[in-house]
């Protein structure tokens, strides 16, 4: 076993320059909470959470000085359990591989799609308690994703205004066929325009999926925005609007899926490192009684640039036909037990966040 061990670690540093060489670096996440969960009913619990912590790899060559390739590979890690059943902690995250110029950047692979990153602006509370896809991203008929087989063009940037769209050829290794030999329609269109300068920042997204990917057909269209309005107070609003059209579910099931999201929020800087956050946002959906409603409150201290702490509570209030929390997206604890239909459910997270 000692041999085995010092054989790795040799190896490990003979490939050092290789990696230095090849301009290849090592980045990475390490995302974990304590948070107090109730779901308003019978559910009230103190859980452990790995917030969308991850492991990458980075790297590009330049061919000419007008013509750069580049690739991401990048892999989450649970930090806080491990699989006794002979499963991996690890799952795919954005990975590509591209070449970029004077034309802009040509990628493919696995990655976030342009109308997911269109929340950018407007998000305060990401992979927390309180994220806004907790209300955002429903169901089968979400967006947030990172679809599979995708291509992805990205323009230069014109005074501050950059686009991006993005195609998923199909879901799975390869086209599936229908009973008849004809090719399923399992791909997926994305795209946004996304604008910073001086103080202001927005992007507007645009996203449709075909009636055979895995969760039926759905279109949908995202706005955000953040206006610092000096050194100290940032304003920031979000919309979204989906409409969900699966032919082979119910009336309901649509209704309760179709819907209009959003909010408003703001953060304000009491210290040099140090600030307090809060949001509002609703969700609208076109069935009745199936609306919900989501209150927001965190303070967040940088350590310094790599490490900070932070305590969020957040408050999801449901109609009697919706069952939403807000801990559910990008997180580890999301208890199963919980049962938040018609309720108010409830989370308070204490957490410690250090990019390297």
């Amino acid at each position: 076993m000692k041999k085995k061990l010092i054989a790795i670690v040799v190896g490990a540093a003979a490939a050092m320059p290789a990696m230095a060489m090849a301009d290849i670096n090592i980045y990475g996440r390490a995302h974990v909470s304590t948070d107090f969960l109730d779901d308003g009913a019978d559910y009230s619990e103190t859980n452990l959470s790995s917030n969308s912590s991850r492991l990458g790899f980075k790297g590009d060559h330049e061919i000419n000085p007008n013509l750069r390739a580049f690739f991401q590979i990048e892999q989450q890690i649970n930090f806080t359990t491990g699989n006794s059943d002979g499963g991996s902690d690890l799952s795919t995250r954005d990975t590509f591989v591209g070449l970029d110029g004077n034309f802009g950047a040509v990628q493919m692979g696995r990655f976030d799609s342009p109308f997911k990153t269109a929340r950018g602006p407007a998000n305060l509370f990401g992979d927390q308690v309180g994220d806004m896809r907790n209300l955002t991203r429903i169901g089968d008929a979400r967006f947030d994703e990172r679809y599979d087989n995708t291509i992805q063009y990205s323009t230069p940037t014109f005074s501050g205004l950059t686009g991006r769209l993005a195609y998923s050829v199909h879901e799975g290794q390869s086209v599936e066929l229908d009973e008849s030999g004809d090719a399923l329609d399992t791909d997926a269109i994305s795209m946004a325009l996304i604008y910073e300068g001086g103080p202001f920042e927005a992007a507007l997204a645009y996203e449709m999926a075909e009636e055979d990917t895995g969760r039926g057909e759905r279109d949908g269209l995202r706005a955000a925005g953040a206006y610092k309005l000096n050194d100290a107070f940032k304003l920031v609003g979000f919309y979204q609007t989906v409409d969900y059209k699966n032919d082979s579910v119910t009336a309901l099931e649509r209704d309760l899926l179709t819907s209009d999201t959003y909010g408003l929020g703001g953060e304000f800087k009491i210290a040099a490192n140090t600030a307090l956050k809060g949001m509002w946002m609703t969700r609208s959906a076109d069935a009745d009684d199936a609306d919900s409603d989501m209150w927001v409150l965190g303070v967040e201290h940088k350590l310094d640039k790599a490490v900070r702490v932070y305590a969020n509570y957040a408050v999801v209030d449901n109609d009697d036909l919706a069952d939403l929390t807000p801990w559910s997206q990008a997180r580890t604890a999301d208890p199963e037990s919980a049962d938040a239909l018609g309720e108010k459910a409830s989370g308070l997270s204490v957490g410690l966040r250090y990019d390297f």
